[in-house]
């Protein structure tokens, strides 16, 4: 590689390094000047256990203790992926200051080892568009002015110490921006170059296309612009007006799949680009990180062979770049074997007949209108369902998952390599499932879950036993922080050959007289956390999974289940960038859960979950899906995601989170019916559920005992006061 990053390395977050950098720390944190120590920092991405109002209320702690008994700072998802960010949170009255020099010393660490490198920041306008304030009608960019100082600071540090080039990422570029926005970005870059001018930035957009926002990010004074033309190809056309002073960075390996790239094809497109530009201003370059597809294709050794050859990790995107390159300086035939190579995967791929299912296809072709509703509208369904489930007011239960602990991995892997039989690892799973269906009832929950302990992932389990997926031994990658998750490869028609989860939620139902929900992954979410074909449109590949869903629902229900859980956690995220792309999403992704949810009786509770999203411009859509009950994240937010649903008058069931899952913190029962009261203001008794914000698959025991023993006790004093 001719240029090599520095700086993008995190312990958890580039956002939440960033928020450490310029010293946006929230007051709650406890941290004043001076270096950010670790534990604020970790605070600030987990929480930290303890009362939250021995630090609010002036009793200061110091070293490692800084920011003990503290909520973790708001999450969400980082543009359309599924990797999460650490929601900087702002006040009108913020003022920044140096509290981490990690992009100078990253810089050091390198140069000291030889390497010159590029050091890569998080824009200043894209940092300010992502944050949140707590302070009514005000905007965030309008701190520009005190955050850029900091950001200069940093930038002379590093051309004090020789750097020559920056990469800024500014993805805010491929977002509709208003005038303010636009300004915003004039004036940081023309406050950059007026402060830093020996330095070179390279501005770098991704996920998009610039769209409207072209004029505004070719007159920017930076030395270089990089473009994504995987997720915007049609920028190559639109090249004829770039500024003849500037260096092009054309992202044209895709950084966010994992298929080979048809490199000749490439050549193709490049080689006129380049004639007209000139070599010496152009650079090539993943479309964008490669933090969100795996390391290297040699580590799977499982994979078959055809399939793999279909297959590029980050290792090897790489080195197409690489024989990009060298085919690009020296001719074609320098990389002849490498071209050629590329060229035989790409028709294999084509021309593989277990891409193409027939009776897949003719199903698709047969859906009518009659598959995509329920047969009653939801008041009528309500009322039959609460006279077959009696529950109690503000039922409480969880979203599906307990606590993955590594007992339980460690059998999953002894049964993977031969170690354990598998009647005697079913058993083992009978074991965990009987446990915790016991203490379920001990401690009070209404409405019952198995744990999942049989699954490994919430898509993987999936996708393992549907037509149509392959899956890796090592594709790992980032969620948040230390969470991986390992998507699975889509790439042929989807089918199910098989019943999926119908023997264990009939085990776990056998154990208990309560309702056992039964839990699956709807078709959005296994395709937005999946690696999707390219061949055919994603609502099309949409469409084949809930098919298969749809089967799963009529045999769960024929069996006797009463509440199926259809998880949507992912519903948002697929969201285009662009609001003039939404409706087009929205309209397949709803009729997808539809097409799985809708074909059961009216008693029979369709359930979903959302994770970490903003709603208030999908709320339609969320209305349209037409679920029983609905559970979404509300605990980081203080209930706030609710005023959508109060705003739209949503008729149906929800289950605000009232705890906050991805944090180790154990929130009290007065600090869950604080929550709880102030979910209640925005909607009414009847429509409120009680359960964590998120599935308990990654928390300890120790956790989440106290934990979901503290929410039903929140619930029995809801009750109380109602």
């Amino acid at each position: 590689m001719t240029v090599i990053p520095s700086n993008d390395f995190s312990f958890y977050d580039q956002v939440l390094d960033t928020s450490i950098m310029v010293g946006a720390i929230p007051q709650i944190y406890r941290w004043n000047s001076g270096p950010v120590p670790l534990a604020t920092y970790f605070a600030m991405a987990r929480g930290a256990q303890g009362k939250a109002h021995e630090v609010s209320c002036g009793h200061a702690l110091h070293g490692h203790d800084a920011a003990h008994g503290v909520p973790a700072l708001e999450m969400t998802k980082w543009f359309d992926t599924n990797y999460h960010y650490m929601v900087p949170e702002l006040t009108k009255d913020q003022q920044f200051t140096l509290g981490s020099r990690k992009p100078i010393e990253e810089y050091e660490e390198a140069k000291a080892l030889g390497y010159q490198t590029r050091p890569v920041l998080v824009g200043p306008v894209t940092f300010l568009k992502l944050a949140k304030s707590k302070d009514a009608g005000f905007n965030p960019l309008s701190l520009l002015d005190r955050l850029l100082p900091v950001y200069i600071e940093v930038l002379r540090e590093l051309a004090y110490r020789g750097v020559e080039w920056v990469q800024i990422d500014e993805p805010c570029l491929v977002l509709d921006l208003d005038i303010v926005a636009q300004q915003a970005l004039h004036h940081a870059y023309t406050e950059i170059a007026r402060a830093v001018p020996q330095l070179k930035i390279m501005l770098a957009t991704y996920f998009g296309g610039l769209g409207a926002n072209r004029h505004t990010a070719l007159a920017l004074p930076v030395a270089g612009l990089h473009l994504d033309l995987v997720r915007a190809p049609e920028q190559i056309d639109e090249l004829s007006g770039f500024p003849g002073d500037r260096a092009l960075s054309l992202g044209i390996i895709d950084g966010r799949n994992i298929w080979r790239a048809d490199l000749s094809r490439l050549l193709d497109q490049l080689e006129p680009v380049i004639a007209k530009l000139g070599e010496h201003r152009v650079q090539i370059a993943p479309s964008c990180s490669l933090l969100h597809v795996p390391i290297d294709l040699a580590l799977e050794t499982g994979l078959e062979p055809e399939i793999k050859s279909w297959l590029a990790f980050s290792v090897q995107k790489l080195e197409e770049l690489t024989t990009l390159g060298a085919a690009l300086a020296r001719g074609r035939g320098a990389v002849e074997v490498s071209l050629k190579a590329s060229d035989q995967a790409a028709a294999s791929r084509r021309a593989s007949p277990r891409i193409h299912d027939a009776k897949v296809a003719a199903r698709v072709a047969g859906i009518d209108e009659a598959m995509r509703f329920r047969s009653s509208i939801f008041a009528e369904r309500a009322t039959v369902q609460r006279e077959r489930f009696n529950l109690p007011a503000f039922p409480t239960t969880t979203i599906g998952s307990f606590p993955q602990t590594a007992d339980v991995r460690n059998a999953r892997s002894a049964h993977a390599r031969g170690a354990l039989t598998d009647e005697a690892y079913k058993l083992y799973l009978q074991n965990q499932t009987a446990r915790a269906v016991r203490w379920q009832e001990n401690i009070g929950l209404d409405v019952l879950v198995h744990g999942e302990f049989e699954r490994n992932d919430m898509v993987q389990y999936f996708g393992e036993q549907l037509a149509g997926f392959a899956f890796t031994s090592h594709g790992w990658v980032q969620s948040y922080g230390s969470r991986y998750v390992r998507p699975p490869v889509l790439f042929g028609d989807v089918s199910r050959p098989k019943p999926m989860t119908v023997e264990w939620w009939q085990y776990a139902q056998s154990l208990t007289k309560k309702p056992m929900k039964a839990m699956l992954t709807g078709p959005v979410t296994i395709l937005n956390w999946s690696f999707v074909r390219d061949d055919i449109a994603r609502s099309e590949a949409c469409r084949q999974i809930a098919l298969a869903i749809r089967d799963e629902v009529a045999d769960l229900e024929a069996a006797g289940a009463g509440m199926i859980q259809i998880d949507e956690a992912a519903l948002r995220e697929g969201l285009p960038l662009r609001k003039s792309e939404w409706q087009a999403y929205l309209d397949w992704a709803v009729e997808a859960f539809r097409l799985c949810s809708s074909g059961v009786r009216d008693e029979t509770q369709i359930h979903t979950h959302m994770c970490y999203s903003e709603f208030n411009d999908i709320i339609g859509a969320i209305g349209a899906m037409d679920a029983d009950v609905i559970s979404i994240e509300t605990s980081r937010s203080k209930m706030e995601l609710l005023d959508a649903f109060r705003d739209y008058r949503y008729p149906n069931e929800i289950g605000p989170g009232v705890y906050d899952i991805h944090s180790p913190r154990v929130p009290d029962i007065e600090e869950m019916t604080a929550l709880l009261k102030l979910a209640r203001m925005r909607l009414s008794d009847t429509q409120i559920w009680i359960n964590p914000d998120c599935g308990l698959k990654t928390r300890k025991w120790e956790e989440v005992r106290p934990a979901l023993a503290n929410m039903v006790a929140a619930a029995r004093e809801l009750r109380a006061l109602a």
